[in-house]
């Protein structure tokens, strides 16, 4: 068994952003925008402006209170679409429920749309065209695979969970790798038989739900989800201790895919797009 180490990756990652930024005539300028005050999300802001520091990009964060209308909220983004000296847009998430979320991604400039979720880059990758983006999470576990090699061409892949952020573009994007996809969710019957087919199982869904006797033997599992157990441990969607023994490959949480994430997300904010 293999553990997929996803903080030494997103290291050697990174390292590649900066030696790419470090060579830019265009430095690239990333903006975050974050609404009220959500612990979770302000730690989440704050990490993705100190990677982009030290990678070399430039990073600003635009802080707006709870107060902040839509109509203000989507004027912001447009004024940064029209801003050049901007190269990457991003809202952080959840927003305020008087805000609706898809008329702020949908404001979001395709080429400024450094998280891959609007329409255009959506759109790109599901008939096979290169989008100006790819998702970061996505992005982030191929990236793992093939530092691992594992291979995808030809292989079966179970995806559960089907969110717009991690298991539909998950799903396009190994099926653009020519592997055969199954997309499982909370009214998939007989789950356990679908897993147990599967070459590669890529679970984001929040709840412990892989278990050891659902995994093929020598398979690669990659674990996305992130919360805290009842004893307040953070741990994930695998049940690491019973599964790893049975499996070639898999992701720990904490250490896989998170960090795979933001590397991913950096790797994104540096392309310049003139």
């Amino acid at each position: 068994m293999v553990i997929l180490d996803g903080k030494t990756l997103s290291l050697k990652v990174l390292e590649g952003v900066r030696e790419r930024v470090a060579k830019l005539e265009r430095k690239p300028h990333l903006v975050v925008i974050l609404v009220g005050d959500n612990p979770a999300s302000r730690i989440y802001v704050n990490n993705k402006k100190k990677a982009a520091e030290k990678v070399g990009i430039k990073s600003t964060v635009i802080e707006l209170g709870l107060e902040v209308t839509e109509t203000e909220l989507l004027a912001k983004i447009e004024e940064l679409n029209q801003d050049e000296d901007v190269t990457g847009i991003l809202v952080q998430l959840p927003l305020p429920e008087h805000i609706d979320k898809n008329k702020v991604v949908l404001a979001i400039s395709p080429k400024k749309d450094v998280d891959g979720f609007t329409p255009e880059n959506v759109g790109r990758l599901a008939i096979g065209l290169e989008p100006y983006f790819y998702p970061a999470t996505p992005q982030g576990i191929l990236m793992l695979l093939d530092e691992y090699n594992i291979p995808i061409e030809g292989k079966e892949a179970v995806v559960i969970g089907r969110s717009n952020i991690v298991g539909k573009p998950m799903a396009q994007m190994l099926l653009k790798r020519n592997a055969t996809v199954t997309i499982c969710h909370s009214f998939t019957p007989d789950i356990e038989d679908k897993i147990k087919t599967a070459d590669i199982v890529v679970s984001a869904v929040g709840k412990k739900i892989v278990r050891c006797k659902m995994v093929k033997k020598n398979s690669c599992v990659v674990d996305v989800g992130i919360f805290r157990d009842s004893n307040g441990k953070l741990t994930g969607d695998v049940d690491f201790d019973f599964v790893s023994p049975s499996v070639g490959f898999i992701s720990p949480v904490p250490g896989g895919v998170g960090p795979m994430t933001i590397a991913s997300l950096m790797f994104n904010a540096s392309k310049v797009y003139q």
